[in-house]
Parts: C-alpha cells; structure tokens; sequence
C-alpha cells in the first residue's frame, strides 16, 4: 500500500523530437492557447504542489530548457533516445526510494486536475491512468483482472482481433513508489537488453504483475484530453478544445461571447460587467477590459487595457496599448506600442498610431499617421495627415496642443510643435513651430492654363 503522505515528485517527459509534426520547433514547444505545450503540463504539476518537478529533455534540450527554466525545476538530458523506460530511470537516479513519483508527458497539455487527482489517491503502489475511447487504433489496450486492476498492458501491433476491440486504453502516465519505479525500470532494461529494442515504461506493469503486486487503473474524466499531441491535426483538436473551455469559462463570468466558438483567448483576460465581444476575436498576452466595452469582428488584441464604454471596431490590431474610457476605435486601425487614447478619443479607419498620445476628445478619423506625437484635447486631425517623425537615423517628436487642427494631407516634420488653438492649412509641409491660435500653411499658387490641351492619341494607319 502507498504511504500517501510521503512526498511527491513529478517527472515530465520532453526528450522526443515529435517527427510527426513536421517542424523545426520541438513538440514540446509547439504553442497551445499561446503558451508551449510544456508550460500547460508544468502548471498543473506545480498545481499538486511537489517536492521537486525534473524534466528529462533531449532534443534540441538547451532551447527547451531556455523556454522553460525556472528555479523550481531540474532538468536531465537523455543523450541517446532509449525510449521511455530510459527517460524515468535518468530522472530517479537520485530519488529517495520512499518518495511517490507522478510521471506525465509534455505532449499532453491538458490532463484534467480531477485524472491527477484520482492517481495520486490512488492505495496501490502502482497506479496507471487510462482512457475508453471510441476508436483505440494504434494505442495499447488495458487488460483487466478483475475490472479496475491492470494485468497488462498490450500494443496494438501484438494485439489479436479479441484485444483490438478493446477500447481501453494506456495514457502513459502513472504514479509509482520511487524504490519499486526503480527496481521495475531495471528489469525492464534487462528486457529491452535482451530483446535489442527500446526501453519502455509500460515495463513495469509486468514487472509489478510478476512480483504479486496489484496495478490499479484510474480511467481518465475527459478521455480526449489525455490522448496527446503527436501531429498538426492533433494539435489543432488539443487546441478547440482548450478554447471551448477558456470560452465557456468567460460566459459563467459574465462575458458575452457572439459565438463562442469563434474566439481564441491566448493570454490573460479580466473584464467589468457588460462586455461584448463578436466573432474572430483574437486576445493575446494580458488584456483587461473595464466595463461596457464592445469589440467587434475580427480585432486582435495584445498586451491592451481598455477603459469602460470604449468601443474597439472590426478588424482593428491593438498591441501594448492603452484605451481610454469612452474612446471609439476602428474600423481597421492599427495601435502599435505605446499608442495611447485618453478619455472619448476617437480614432478611425486606415489610422496607424505608435509611441503617440491623443488627448481627451482629440480625433484621427481616417487615414492618419501618428508616431512620436503628443496631440493634445480636442484636436482635429485630418484626412492623409502624417507625423514625420524619422530622419534615416533617429527618431523626433511632434507636439500639438490642445484645440488645434490639422487640415488634410499635411505632413508635420519633426521635431515640431504646433501651438494650442493653432491651424494647419490642408495640404501643408511643416518644418517650423506653428504659432498658437494662427493659421499656417504652406501652398504654392494655384495656375490655371488656357491654352492647354490633353494630350490625344496618334492615330496609327492600319496595316494591309
């Protein structure tokens, strides 16, 4: 019987070079949700709270280990790819042989916390997860004697037609007293030795039956959470169900969701009361959202806060960005780093913003650049006005106070200023401070040539 009180450890397996996804990225860190598929099974092993979580890596481990460092975890390499038995030996090396050791895998991001649970409730000394599913081709099927206790565990390519039928299948992960996990591996190495094939860790479950000891099967809550992710088209399934679970998640909160079918949450989201989002909503990094905000089709938010009541319109692209209360956004506008909107500012159509602030009730309403510039409240922006703000080298900022108005097609070359009150005649080349409350433009004269014709096609004479 298992001493449930003696610490935990949790092994991650993440040596596999996933050959199957066709990508120079390892599987492991093929994204879901936004985040590498190891860094979901990380947080539900730190969620059991262990003594220690050691990942065995192996392919391309130093960018592994690059993308998921953190003090609280260790990392062995497997040199030579042995198979899994190998993985978890290199792993208990040092383990204290009283200790209990949860083995789960990189490729499976969304275990339920309820399947981690019943394994580590489980009495026997050997414990494997498994799943019913409706089609089981190409997993090993679960031998049961008497229901609910393991005899073993049969591969697909060993199995007769009687085991195929079986719908029972092995998940890989189980939890183990480290000194028997050890005393297992070794006789399966003896095994794979003799047999000159890999080393695998469905071993110990013979080797646990051989000795006399019960294997005890805990099955799965969701079984298609714990199938894994070995190619794209697994990869996307993994991934629709982890939004549809994300989505329901935020209608129970109280977000309106059009279809929430139609929306991916990769990051972080907070949210007021009465938020509305429409269809083909991407969210990305941290995004909060105050009260009343409404966001239409097809935006993609990244890293932006949102005040109440503001309105983000179709297709806009927000990045590290700060939307004020009341502001009005879109449609197709594109807020780069650092833009930001204060109270009931409004930018429309085809406007780009970056490094720039718009001041309270200041409007860009189509077709407008703004990079490097402070504009200040109530400030008209024109159609085609843009904000000159790069000389090759270096980058120079426009400053516009407060009331002032920018006529169409008027290009500001900074380092400017324009004075509050001031006006910019449509059509302007700034290259001087414009004055408060004046009017400055420059213009050439406007010519009129009467005697001037459009020119007209030559004739050309047809060949006989």
């Amino acid at each position: 019987m298992t001493d449930r009180t003696a610490p935990l450890h949790v092994v991650v397996l993440a040596a596999g070079k996933g050959t199957r996804m066709r990508s120079r990225l390892p599987k492991v860190l093929q994204p879901l949700g936004g985040r590498p598929l190891i860094a979901h099974v990380l947080e539900r092993a730190r969620g059991l709270e262990p003594r220690s979580v050691t990942v065995v890596v192996g392919h391309q481990a130093e960018r592994v280990i690059q993308t998921t460092d953190a003090d609280d975890l260790r990392f062995v390499e497997q040199v030579e790819q042995k198979g899994t038995g190998h993985a978890v030996s290199l792993a208990l090396a040092a383990q204290d042989p009283a200790d209990r050791v949860l083995v789960l895998y990189g490729d499976v991001p969304l275990i339920p916390e309820a399947d981690l649970a019943a394994c580590l409730a489980g009495e026997a000394r050997l414990v494997v997860l498994g799943a019913e599913i409706p089609d089981p081709a190409g997993y090993g099927r679960l031998i049961e004697h008497p229901p609910g206790h393991l005899e073993r565990i049969v591969e697909e390519r060993d199995a007769d037609a009687a085991t195929r039928r079986i719908r029972r299948i092995n998940t890989g992960i189980l939890c183990a007293v480290a000194g028997d996990l050890q005393r297992w591996l070794a006789a399966g190495e003896s095994e794979a030795a003799r047999r000159q094939g890999e080393w695998y860790l469905t071993d110990v479950v013979a080797a646990a039956r051989a000795e006399g000891l019960p294997v005890a099967l805990v099955l799965s809550s969701r079984p298609e959470a714990v199938l894994g992710v070995n190619d794209r088209a697994q990869l996307a399934q993994q991934e629709r169900q982890y939004q549809h679970a994300r989505a329901q998640n935020c209608l129970r909160e109280g977000l309106m969701l059009a279809d929430p079918a139609r929306f991916d949450l990769r990051g972080e989201l907070s949210f007021g009361q009465d938020c509305l989002i429409d269809v083909n909503v991407v969210m990305e990094g941290r995004v909060r959202l105050g009260e009343g905000v409404r966001i239409g089709p097809g935006c993609r938010l990244r890293d932006v806060t949102v005040g109440d009541d503001a309105v983000i319109d179709a297709y806009s692209l927000l990045e590290s960005c700060e939307i004020g209360p009341n502001c009005q956004v879109g449609p197709f506008a594109r807020l780069r780093p650092g833009a930001r909107l204060e109270a009931g500012a409004r930018v429309g159509n085809f406007v780009e913003m970056k490094n720039a602030t718009l001041g309270p009730g200041a409007k860009a309403n189509h077709l407008t650049y703004l990079g490097d510039a402070t504009v200040g409240a109530r400030t008209n922006i024109g159609a085609g006005t843009i904000t000159c703000n790069y000389d090759g080298a270096n980058k120079h900022q426009t400053r516009i106070g407060v009331g002032a108005f920018i006529g169409s097609n008027s290009s500001l070359v900074a380092p400017v200023v324009v004075g509050d009150d001031a006006t910019i005649g449509a059509g302007t080349v700034l290259t001087r401070d414009a004055p408060p409350g004046k009017l400055t433009l420059t213009r050439s004269p406007q010519e009129t040539r009467p005697d001037w014709e459009r020119p007209r096609k030559t004739a050309h004479p047809t060949k006989d």
